[in-house]
Order: structure tokens, then C-alpha cells, then sequence
């Protein structure tokens, strides 16, 4: 039996953005139990203190996976959309091209992590769409409104500005996996690997910008709807955390 403490310490662990690895060798807690844990499956025990699934209706969003979360965000923006059910619940739906397994991977591990509920794939032509139902995705994504993202206004709240001040390579790696690419710009025979962001919403197209200038990214519009990033050291910085998509 674990003492609380060490629950505890894995927990501020995780949300501070390691991987369940480190947590393992910082702790002594397995991996298996640390990522139990962070999915909501907590130890019983009478004396314990019970926390809420939801951080923001607790008033506590420091206390959100920020890592798991920032990712999370990023593909929101781009990919991403809550619909309304019956009885008060929403289903956040993130669609993911279907030849890049790796990424789907990624994208459910982070939906877990954030709200720990069942992830649904649905395999549609080209894409596959993984879906989640809970009655607080609305609490973690106040950018949910009528209509499309790009014909109305897009803008975080002072706790999601907070995590991707701190994590933003995370978000950014959200976003380019969405709604973005790397590639290769071949000249006299030479191949230049750049990085391209494409939304047509102004206002994410500027959180990209806000993300890439903390991280000292060098970042520039192609056209209306078009950023791109091409200079050495920047794509070299972008190559550390987002690379090609698989």
C-alpha cells in the first residue's frame, strides 16, 4: 500500500509533463501504476482524499496533465470538435488521417490522460475520428461555440494562455500534426525541409505564431492562410519535437 504522499508526488509528476518512465525512476512506483493513477484509477482507501475528475470545475486547472493537455489543444484547434448528446453529455471528436497510426496513438493517449473515458475510433474513408463522451470536455475547451472555428472568434482563456506559456512545443506539435505538414523543398537538386501551417482561422493561425515566437522560431505567411516555417535553425528546433508525421 502506497502512502498517499507518493500518490500524490506521482500525480504532480505527471502534470508537470513527465513521462511515466521518469516518474517510475523518481518514485519507485511502476510505470503500470503511475499511468493508473493519472487515469483516475486511485488506490482505495477510507482515509484518502477523492479528487475530481474535472480540474476546471474544481477551480484547479494547475492540476491538468499540462503536457498531455497542450497537445490536446493543439489538436483541438486544428482537427477538433464537441457536439451536445442526451443527458448533458459531450463528445469531443479529434479526426486523424489514417496513415499515421503513430499520432492516432498519441492523440487517444492524451485524451485519456486529460479525461480518463473511453476512446471510440470510428475508421471513415481516409481519416479516422476518435471520440470521447464526458459532461467536462466543455470545461476544458471554452472555445466549443456554434458554427465554424474560422468564422468566429477563437481566443484562450487565462489558464490555457498559463499551460501553453509553459508548454509550448507540445502545442505546437498539436497543431502541425492537425493542421500542418513537414516536407521537403527541393532546390537545384538540394532538398530543404521545411515546416507549413494551414487553418483558416486568423486567430489560431496567430496562438501558432505565439507558440513558435517562445520558442524562438522563426515563422512567416505564405498567403492568406498559409504560414510557413523555413529557416535552418528553425525547422531544426520544430525537428526536435514534431519531425515527419507517422
Amino acid at each position: 500500500m502506497y502512502a498517499w504522499e507518493v500518490v500524490e508526488q506521482v500525480l504532480d509528476l505527471r502534470n508537470a509533463g513527465q513521462n511515466f518512465s521518469a516518474i517510475s525512476r523518481i518514485t519507485g512506483v511502476s510505470r503500470y501504476a503511475a499511468r493508473s493513477w493519472s487515469n483516475g484509477n486511485m488506490p482505495s482507501s477510507a482515509n484518502w482524499p477523492r479528487r475530481d475528475a474535472c480540474a476546471i470545475c474544481r477551480q484547479s486547472p494547475e492540476q491538468l496533465p499540462a503536457g498531455p493537455y497542450s497537445y490536446l489543444l493543439g489538436l483541438y484547434l486544428g482537427d477538433g470538435c464537441i457536439s451536445e448528446r442526451p443527458r448533458g453529455v459531450y463528445q469531443l471528436r479529434i479526426t486523424c488521417c489514417t496513415a499515421y497510426p503513430s499520432l492516432m496513438d498519441e492523440c487517444e493517449m492524451a485524451m485519456t490522460e486529460v479525461l480518463p473515458n473511453r476512446v471510440c475510433r470510428v475508421v471513415r474513408v481516409g481519416c479516422t475520428e476518435l471520440s470521447s463522451g464526458s459532461k467536462h470536455w466543455i470545461c476544458h475547451f471554452p472555445q466549443h461555440g456554434r458554427g465554424r472555428k474560422h468564422l468566429r472568434r477563437i481566443e484562450l482563456v487565462d489558464w490555457q494562455l498559463g499551460i501553453v506559456d509553459r508548454f509550448p512545443a507540445p502545442f505546437l506539435r498539436g497543431l502541425i500534426h492537425s493542421d500542418g505538414c513537414r516536407v521537403l523543398n527541393w532546390v537545384n537538386g538540394t532538398p530543404y525541409p521545411r515546416y507549413h501551417f494551414s487553418n483558416a482561422s486568423a486567430d489560431i493561425r496567430a496562438l501558432f505564431g505565439y507558440a513558435c515566437d517562445l520558442l524562438g522560431v522563426d515563422w512567416r505567411p505564405n498567403n492568406a492562410r498559409n504560414l510557413s516555417v523555413a529557416r535552418r535553425d528553425s525547422v531544426k528546433k520544430l525537428d526536435e519535437f514534431v519531425g515527419p508525421k507517422r
